[in-house]
């Protein structure tokens, strides 16, 4: 199943450290149990330390390994003009040294634990992760909370990483014409959002980084009322939180700065770009600006729309054999090669429902474009039959279950709903609430938010390639949801 909605944007995220990011949604696998998976569920409980950090812990005693994660309410969303990529940048950089271990110890420290570790870096917010045997977790939660009080480094470290920074930019965004073309995208539909700018950075602003932005960077927001520590797997609570306490708990009180908002204003009009770049196909992609998720009870009218809008991006494309599909990419007038949707609802800035696609050989963007409009114009004209509706509501709660089977999705799901202050039993009420929604509640968003004034269109053009350089292959986690 297709999640319309990526709860912690993980396809979005930017990582650094020893090892590649676990997938956020895993397999089903067929050991896989609904009941064991479910039992896993709902047992998390939180506490706020000594210093105003919070603590989440998942007890799940099926396997003995633990997975500990350190998350931070601050990402490119917070960052300035001039300095866009320095919450990336600094998440490199937590790997280059405290003043207890040198430049890459740390990740050879958690391997020598039988651990793998990483992090990653969103709109939203960025966060760091071991996992381990359950029996090492006081090791790492030992060098974890030493690097989050005393990270440091020398200059020469940081113009050498800074460099690797920017190959990671040619690589995923530079020398990739879809992820670039969502770049633009961004850049176009927003202008007062910090959404407008992209999570590894602009190149000048690379270019121009110093090692004092970073380090200004990390005092400003790597404090502990701005964090929280998230362990799930084979655990006592209580014997975490007094390790909380220890490691975390001592590190001293400072206060959050204060965020000034930045509210998108009402678009009037319709936006387009077109970027010309080589590439063997064309792309389109529609982003219409739309209601997200602010709370998961006491439902005001947007939350509702928003979650209406979950279950129309399920209907269009959330299975094998969607509208999307069976109307654009098969038959003998298919248009697309491929069509998707996807709504990202739940973020701190601004939310977004795209409709993608790439034409079919002889058919041209406009026409794949005009495709996509017309099938959510069906659902607004003809609605959603109640078996259909009924349908996508049972995989999502499939879905959901089987991603409990992990105790990293656990865990991550727990440290993505704190980050965009959502309460510990979050996906629950989610659960909850998506079942109540109805088939004319999804007709009625689709018949409300699909208009010109709400869109930004961007179009690939592409441009012959150059048979000189070689090409890197484009991946399915490109787009850049947040």
């Amino acid at each position: 199943m297709k999640r319309a909605l990526t709860l912690l944007g993980l396809v979005a995220c930017l990582s650094a450290g020893a090892q590649n990011l676990p997938p956020a949604s895993p397999q089903k696998s067929a050991s896989s149990s609904p009941q064991s998976a479910a039992a896993a569920a709902s047992k998390a409980q939180q506490f706020t330390l000594a210093n105003g950090m919070q603590l989440i812990v998942q007890p799940d005693r099926r396997a003995p390994t633990a997975v500990h994660m350190v998350w931070v309410r601050v990402g490119s969303m917070d960052e300035v003009d001039g300095t866009s990529g320095v919450a990336h940048v600094l998440e490199h950089m937590m790997f280059k040294g405290s003043k207890a271990l040198p430049a890459g110890e740390f990740s050879r420290r958690v391997a020598a634990l039988g651990g793998r570790d990483n992090a990653f870096t969103s709109r939203d917010y960025t966060g760091y992760y071991q996992q381990i045997p359950s029996q090492r977790l006081e090791d790492v939660m030992r060098l974890e909370s030493d690097r989050f009080a005393h990270n440091q480094w020398p200059d020469e470290e940081f113009r050498k990483e800074l460099e690797v920074v920017k190959e990671e930019r040619r690589m995923r965004t530079d020398d990739q014409p879809r992820a670039a073309l969502f770049e633009q995208l961004y850049a176009t539909a927003y202008t007062a959002s910090p959404y407008r700018r992209p999570v590894v950075g602009w190149m000048s602003d690379l270019e121009a980084m110093t090692p004092d932005d970073a380090r200004a960077f990390f005092r400003k927001w790597y404090v502990p009322s701005n964090a929280v520590v998230v362990v799930a797997g084979d655990v006592d609570v209580a014997k975490v939180r007094r390790l909380a306490e220890k490691y975390y708990g001592s590190i001293p009180a400072k206060a959050t700065p204060a965020r000034k908002p930045q509210v998108e204003p009402e678009q009037k009009g319709l936006r387009r770009v077109a970027l010309k770049l080589p590439a063997e196909q064309a792309f389109v992609t529609l982003g219409f600006k739309v209601p997200g998720i602010s709370r998961l009870e006491n439902l005001g009218p947007q939350d509702k729309d928003a979650l209406a809008l979950m279950m129309l991006s399920e209907v269009l494309s959330g299975y094998s054999g969607a509208r999307l599909e069976r109307a654009l990419e098969q038959g003998p007038q298919r248009v697309a090669d491929s069509a998707s949707s996807s709504a990202s609802l739940l973020g701190r800035g601004p939310s977004m429902f795209m409709l993608t696609g790439i034409p079919a050989a002889g058919k041209t963007v406009a026409e794949v474009e005009t495709a996509l409009r017309a099938e959510v114009q069906r659902v607004a004209r003809e609605g959603v039959d109640a078996t259909e509706l009924a349908r996508v509501k049972t995989q999502w709660v499939a879905g959901t279950v089987y991603e409990r089977d992990s105790v990293f999705s656990q865990a991550q799901t727990l440290g993505s709903y704190w980050s965009m202050g959502m309460p510990v039993d979050a996906e629950e009420r989610l659960l909850q609430q998506l079942k109540q929604i109805t088939s004319a509640q999804v007709q009625d968003v689709a018949a409300r938010y699909f208009g010109d004034d709400q869109l930004t269109i961007a179009t690939l053009e592409p441009q012959p390639l150059d048979p000189a350089k070689p090409r890197r292959p484009e991946s399915a986690s490109e787009q850049p949801l947040h």
